[in-house]
């Protein structure tokens, strides 16, 4: 599977220009040549402003996800280092399934519009989550687009490219504001439903002759999740980041922030990951052992692979967890089509609360900066007994109970 997002991608003085081709057709204008961005005179400039955004982020992760958000070819992301704004080869990628706001990430609006991103104004902006949000667009989507706008055009007023940033915007009268009494929509799965998302895997349908390749890594990827890793996390690890630590094994995860942090295999994933690589290599014909460190060339292959050996997108990891999540039948049949990687860091962490966990080894397990947004994910362990609505109850019973005759 390609990225979401399509397109495909050209020399360094084309660049992002081809991001426009959906845009073109969309607007039944065949004269428009490859080379043109609607309402923009020096493509080329801001291809080359939009690179040294991008390449400030070491996490790959983090440049795929701004640059989704903002409607950037994903394999020209992929291509740039954090140190190098190099040329993408000049082959295009495959087509790809588009999401459903594809044609609204900002870069491809300006462009339906012919208006060039750097005069965009705050009413250019408000008018484009507006349209966001008739598109059915969640609330948390829009936040999260919008702050990656707002960091983009950060840049560019740092840099002089803009005079001031249009997206910084009152965010509590557009409704958008986060408040830690905002319920969170991602779904709550038990401990009983990982297992039987484990079990589902190792039984997933495939009727090639890598049905067992394909569900040792269906296991594995799921048993990876469980350990409360980011979908960005674990499409980015490499084999070498697999390594033993004082006895133990362990991943060397690049979080947020180009911060590492070492998360432990539990049993049940490390027998998971090395049934899978095991599997792998011998589909491979190759003898690379499981656990290796630094000292094998193979090492440096994506932990998680395609069969062909590429690395894995996040959309294809959402996608194989909601097969998976049919494969489960009755035990996941209400959440289905609901779930998503996230929704397995989410149990993570409020699993681990409910088994009275301390909550700063958790906020250490799975990288968040802040213990405050440990805390929000608390949220999940709301259950009647923990509401007080029973009390306010009894009281007013017993009120009714003492009124004078």
């Amino acid at each position: 599977m390609g990225d979401l997002m399509g397109g495909g991608s050209g020399s360094d003085s084309e660049g992002l220009l081809v991001v426009l081709e959906a845009v073109r057709t969309q607007l039944a204008a065949p004269e428009r040549s490859e080379q043109e961005w609607p309402g923009v005179e020096d493509a080329d400039v801001l291809q080359a402003l939009i690179a040294d955004w991008l390449s400030q982020y070491a996490n790959a992760g983090t440049r795929r996800t701004y640059a989704y958000a903002l409607g950037l070819p994903q394999h020209w992301v992929e291509t740039m280092s954090p140190a190098s704004t190099s040329a993408v080869p000049k082959a295009a990628p495959p087509a790809a399934s588009s999401g459903p706001l594809h044609q609204l990430a900002w870069f491809r609006w300006c462009a339906s519009r012919a208006m060039d991103p750097r005069a965009a104004t705050g009413l250019d902006v408000k008018a484009w989550l507006h349209t966001l949000e008739a598109a059915g667009a969640e609330k948390r989507t829009r936040q999260r687009m919008l702050s990656t706008l707002s960091a983009f055009y950060g840049h560019l007023t740092e840099v002089g490219a803009v005079a001031a940033n249009p997206a910084a915007l009152n965010r509590t009268r557009l409704g958008l504001n986060r408040s830690a009494r905002d319920a969170s929509p991602t779904i709550r799965l038990t401990a009983g439903q990982l297992r039987a998302l484990l079990d589902a895997a190792a039984q997933l349908p495939n009727r090639t002759r890598h049905r067992d390749l394909y569900a040792a890594r269906a296991v594995a990827v799921v048993a990876l999740l469980t350990l409360g890793l980011r979908v960005s996390e674990l499409v980015g690890l490499d084999r070498d980041k697999l390594m033993v630590s004082g006895g133990e094994p362990m991943l060397r995860v690049l979080g947020k922030g180009g911060i590492h942090r070492e998360v432990y295999l539990t049993e049940l994933a490390a027998t998971a990951l090395q049934n899978y690589l095991a599997e792998r290599d011998r589909t491979a014909g190759t003898a690379t052992p499981v656990l290796r460190g630094r000292t094998n060339a193979a090492a440096v292959s994506p932990l998680i692979a395609t069969r062909d050996g590429g690395r894995c997108s996040r959309f294809d990891v959402n996608a194989l967890l909601r097969r998976v999540a049919v494969q489960a039948g009755p035990a996941l049949a209400d959440v289905a089509d609901r779930i998503h990687p996230h929704a397995l860091r989410h149990a993570y962490v409020t699993i681990a609360l409910e088994q009275d966990a301390r909550i700063q080894h958790v906020q250490a397990d799975v990288g968040h900066a802040s213990i405050a947004t440990t805390q929000y994910y608390d949220r999940g362990r709301r259950t009647r007994d923990t509401t007080a609505a029973d009390l306010v109850e009894a009281a007013i019973r017993a009120a009714g109970d003492t009124k004078p005759n």
